[in-house]
């Protein structure tokens, strides 16, 4: 069903599966870091991870001259202002929260391709958002904490505002392309380190001894939700429709409860299981649609890119 695009899928399904558990470290790490603190600390070590990997297998790689502003502004959205919105509103807000407002990617990016590069989407792919919309919904709501109460309102504009934030990053990343995946997330993620730095300062009121417990959460934080999974989603952008790649986002909230259950004590109805098969079931059909060649791609630009590859590529 995934044909050539084998590798692709299992990079998106790698990226999915680490960004759901995420949301359980940092709500662990959270309660022993700040937020601003947490980010900087995070990539400071992918940064370290990312830039080694560079220089071992492209050491003649560089950032030209003419792309280094907009790659400082895709990294102060998908890095800065993405994870200081996602901490901060994860900390304030609850977790099933949190997940569902994470569903809301699909249709921001899928409606900015519409806009901007004009893509078409087939009435089953459209059957297969929705779905995937349903689908995320009864898994991360079937549990009734769904509570937009005044203590966690700001919270979940927070996370709204990074969800936002991603969107457009990924737009943005998508037109840098002519850069390998490798390069593209190290030069993001160095340059959105470096913005969050003076921004951690406001929190230094705040700093202090935190345990190895937190420790070992910032470490899978940055080696395997940063470093990793940022390279692996480039490199599915590269090969996958934004159709595809956004369906496989909704995956996250499902995996998120499914930790929540697993290392919080929350509980699973029949209910959300049912909500995850729904999400993977959309995954599939947009895969199986696309196999059969139901939406031909289109040049677009004269970088050469398809339509599908024109359009822009999270935790």
């Amino acid at each position: 069903m995934f044909g050539a695009n084998l590798w692709a899928n299992l990079a998106m399904l790698v990226t999915v599966l680490f960004w759901g558990i995420s949301f359980i470290s940092i709500k662990i790490a959270v309660t022993e870091v700040p937020p601003v603190t947490l980010a900087l600390l995070r990539f400071i070590i992918a940064s370290a991870v990312l830039w080694g990997a560079l220089r071992l297998s492209e050491p003649a790689a560089k950032l030209e001259k003419g792309d280094r502003w907009r790659m400082l502004l895709a990294g102060a959205l998908g890095v800065t202002l993405y994870f200081y919105f996602e901490n901060s509103g994860v900390k304030l807000t609850t977790a099933a929260n949190a997940s569902l407002i994470t569903s809301i990617v699909p249709v921001l990016s899928i409606m900015l391709d519409i806009v901007i590069y004009k893509t078409k989407v087939s009435a089953l792919q459209w059957v297969a958002i929705a779905a995937s919309l349903v689908g995320t919904y009864l898994s991360v709501t079937a549990n009734g904490q769904m509570a937009l109460s005044s203590d966690t309102f700001v919270g979940n504009l927070l996370v709204l505002g990074a969800m936002v934030c991603w969107a457009i990053y990924t737009l943005m990343s998508k037109s840098l392309a002519r850069y390998s995946g490798l390069a593209l997330t190290t030069y993001q993620t160095l340059l959105g380190t470096l913005l969050l730095a003076p921004l951690s300062l406001v929190e230094r009121d705040q700093w202090s001894l935190f345990s190895l417990t937190a420790f070992g959460h910032i470490v899978f934080l940055a080696v395997c939700c940063s470093a990793l999974c940022y390279f692996l989603y480039m490199y599915a952008l590269q090969r996958l429709d934004v159709t595809i790649t956004t369906l496989y986002l909704n995956v996250v909230p499902v995996v998120g409860v499914l930790c929540g259950c697993l290392f919080l004590d929350e509980s699973v109805l029949p209910v959300q299981i049912a909500g995850g098969a729904m999400v993977i079931l959309s995954i599939f059909l947009v895969n199986w649609e696309k196999s059969r060649g139901a939406v031909p791609a289109e040049p677009v630009r004269e970088t050469g890119l398809t339509m599908q590859e024109g359009v822009a590529e999270k935790s």
